[in-house]
């Protein structure tokens, strides 16, 4: 079911809100900001807190990185939408080659390998979270990841578990790369709140 089909009857003034950002921006207001004025209740100020808290707070990681995690997860998620959103913030700060090569297989992409042992970590937390244990955490800290980075790496695909799946469920309207490069900038920014 599209979002537009469950949320016809939406108030006058956020339709006019929407048409009014879509015609200055010159790109469709996009479904993941509809969801958190349409459901308030479900995807509203808590997630938004939340989300900017763990992608824009004080981290170790660099922005860039945790939209690439977040970029990650979407890719193991199966979620287009959500890739395409959080490669094109990542660009922002790494080379576009390293995200492509990332995204394509990051065992073997140029990343750092704290960062290699964390991506490790966070697939199996995402695809197979009934096999993650202590040895997995061990691992990442060997690798020379500080608990915080770990504890921080766990709250982008915490929240990035939830986002893609609902952005799946509610089938969001894939933008054009050049929608996404031109909404990433603005997602840079102004972040998630």
């Amino acid at each position: 079911m599209r979002l537009a089909e469950i949320d016809r009857g939406d108030r006058f003034g956020t339709r006019l809100l929407f048409r009014f950002i879509s015609t200055v921006s010159r790109a469709r207001f996009p479904d993941a900001a509809r969801v958190a004025f349409y459901h308030r209740g479900f995807a509203g100020p808590e997630l938004n807190a939340w989300t900017q808290h763990t992608m824009r707070g004080n981290s170790r990681w660099s922005v860039a990185e945790r939209e690439l995690m977040a970029a990650m997860v979407a890719r193991w998620n199966a979620c287009p939408f959500c890739v395409g959103a959080h490669s094109a913030v990542a660009v922002h700060g790494m080379e576009p080659a390293t995200v492509r090569a990332a995204l394509d297989d990051y065992s073997t992409a140029p990343i750092p390998d704290e960062l290699r042992a964390t991506m490790r970590f966070l697939e199996k937390m995402t695809r197979e979270p009934h096999e993650l244990d202590a040895d997995d955490a061990g691992a990442v800290l060997a690798a020379g990841v500080t608990r915080s980075q770990l504890t921080d790496a766990v709250a982008v695909a915490t929240v990035f578990n939830i986002i893609t799946r609902y952005a799946n469920a509610l089938d969001f309207e894939l933008p054009t790369d050049k929608e996404f490069a031109r909404s990433s900038g603005i997602l840079l920014k102004r972040g998630y709140a």
